[in-house]
């Protein structure tokens, strides 16, 4: 087949040595670019999951506004309730209000010395500041006064109570020696 036969043969089939040229340009791209489908899929999937996360991050987002809102208000209500630690007439006198309002006596009411923590100790937004006392009343007016104290108005965890009598009698007044902790702020 001469040169003029070939360029006759061409312009007869165009269009079918068009579709031959194209196959075989696209076989010898399949077959040189193969060893990158792996790779490249592997950066599909990390897009997708970039993608699904910015996704999830948008939906969540339109609430975010409500939520901070509400975290500043929670925030500012626990704000509220905390003692201050150096603060020893008002924290005393938190216990002083139970007294009038249980009718219990207090005996003994004192406040723990606050250490510092140490410097490499991790920082606390809040401490417990704790708190030793003694009442005397009917076993009514103690559990009042323990009630008040889990419900009040600062926040407080009971580390150990005692109640006992104060004397044989049956019906005498009891005693209690409370251990308590007030959370507070610097």
């Amino acid at each position: 087949m001469s040169n003029e036969e070939l360029l006759e043969f061409i312009k007869k089939n165009v269009i079918a040595v068009a579709c031959v040229a194209a196959s075989i340009a696209i076989a010898v791209a399949i077959y040189l670019r193969s060893d990158l489908l792996p790779e490249s899929e592997k950066v599909l999937q990390a897009k997708a999951q970039q993608a699904e996360l910015l996704a999830a991050n948008i939906e969540d987002s339109s609430q975010l506004t409500e939520q901070h809102a509400a975290l500043v208000a929670a925030n500012g209500t626990i704000a509220g309730r905390m003692i201050k630690i150096g603060q020893l007439a008002e924290n005393l006198q938190y216990f002083y209000k139970l007294e009038s309002d249980t009718g219990a006596k207090l005996m003994d009411l004192r406040q723990v010395p606050w250490t510092p923590p140490p410097k490499n100790a991790p920082k606390l937004i809040y401490t417990p500041v704790g708190f030793g006392l003694t009442a005397q009343g009917s076993y009514a007016q103690l559990l009042d006064m323990l009630r008040r104290l889990e419900n009040g108005e600062h926040y407080c965890r009971v580390i150990s109570c005692t109640i006992h009598p104060t004397a044989e009698q049956r019906g005498s007044t009891l005693a209690m020696t409370l251990s308590v902790e007030l959370l507070g702020t610097e």
